[in-house]
């Protein structure tokens, strides 16, 4: 796990890779929706590049909030992994929820969020922005799951960096939103839900590469698997199910419903 730190110039590096996690210093993470051919890549912090990419602000904002809460390290998705290294990948896919949950504090950016401006509805709202906030493409997003369920601490900021609130102080939109039960949202253990009810909460969220509906389960189930791109959609759910089934056995636990649509 590499994370990303600001240098004696105020520009963000990265930190060696950490191989053994208990080593890992306490850390910020970023939770954001992707704007293709926007977002910086490994590549570009390697060669110092992506500076006058949109998703560079998003880089920033998330190194200027940790500092605030007193953290020197965060981490972004898009730019602290090598995603040209399969082996690499496919380990960051199955440790993405872990690296969620162990993180000090989560910040989810709404780019189509403001606090600027006000959309015409005729439902009264408890802030003026969440009309556009019920309606964020960021809890539409299949990977979002695990980001909103995983960290402790999870804070909700608009497009112009503007603090909305957090898991807690926005608990009711988002159960509203999600159909989330208060108690995940409050961090008791997913196990303690059933298997179909975890799979009800991904029904109406959506991935770009459809093998990533099911591998963007596997924190929320807890289980880990081979990624392999190109399976298909219906064979990447099948070998999903077969991995929560295998701890099940000699439980006289009832098959899974399949529960995610094409």
């Amino acid at each position: 796990m590499r994370l990303l730190e600001r240098n004696s110039t105020g520009e963000f590096i990265l930190t060696k890779d950490f191989v053994d996690e208990d080593e890992v210093p306490p850390y910020a993470i970023l939770s954001h929706t992707w704007v293709e051919g926007k977002e910086v890549t490994f590549e570009d912090l390697i060669n110092d590049a992506g500076k006058n990419k949109l998703g560079y602000e998003k880089i920033r904002f998330c190194g200027e909030r940790a500092r605030q809460d007193g953290l020197e390290y965060f981490w972004v998705d898009t730019c602290c992994i090598d995603k040209s290294n399969s082996v690499e990948l496919q380990e960051a896919l199955n440790s993405m929820f872990r690296w969620y949950q162990k993180a000090a504090k989560c910040y989810v950016y709404l780019s189509d969020v403001s606090t600027a401006k006000r959309k015409v509805c005729d439902q009264p709202s408890e802030f003026p922005w969440e009309t556009t906030f019920r309606a964020s493409r960021w809890f539409s997003r299949g990977w979002t799951l695990q980001e909103l369920l995983a960290p402790r601490s999870v804070e909700f900021f608009s497009q112009e960096c503007k603090w909305l609130g957090n898991k807690r102080t926005l608990e009711r939109q988002i159960f509203e939103i999600t159909g989330i039960p208060n108690e995940a949202l409050r961090g008791t253990r997913l196990s303690q839900f059933g298997v179909d009810e975890r799979m009800s909460w991904t029904k109406h969220r959506q991935t770009t590469r459809r093998e990533d509906k099911a591998y963007s389960l596997l924190g929320i189930f807890d289980v880990f698997m081979p990624l392999i791109y190109g399976e298909g959609e219906d064979n990447a759910f099948i070998r999903l199910r077969e991995a929560i089934d295998k701890p099940l056995e000699g439980e006289h636990a009832t098959p899974i419903q399949h529960l995610h649509s094409n």
